[in-house]
């Protein structure tokens, strides 16, 4: 369990990555071109396609982006589940309670 939120973390704390997670929960199922072309166009990120490669392959570790072929494309899709294991590991307290009011 430490180690998936060792990359889980690692992941999230670049923000290219950061910026791609944002694009695929945009839309989600992109290929490598499409990304980099978001990339580039929207957010001005002169960044390579062996770089983006690099930073898909770090989110795909950590479990936030799942790969799937068709033919010869490859489709990049989104997956937050992993993000679910950090809010459960350190739940909120009940907001009801004299703690709920302290930040």
């Amino acid at each position: 369990m430490v180690a998936v939120a060792d990359r889980l973390f690692k992941a999230l704390a670049d923000p290219t990555r950061r910026t791609i997670l944002d694009e695929l929960t945009e839309k989600s199922g992109q290929t490598l071109f499409e990304i980099c072309s978001r990339l580039s166009m929207k957010h001005r990120l002169g960044i390579s396609r062996q770089a983006v490669s690099q930073h898909l392959a770090v989110l795909e570790s950590a479990g936030l982006v799942e790969t799937r072929r068709e033919g010869r494309y490859k489709f990049h899709d989104l997956n937050t589940a992993p993000l679910r294991h950090i809010a459960e590991r350190w739940p909120l307290p009940d907001a009801s309670g004299p703690e709920g009011n302290t930040p």
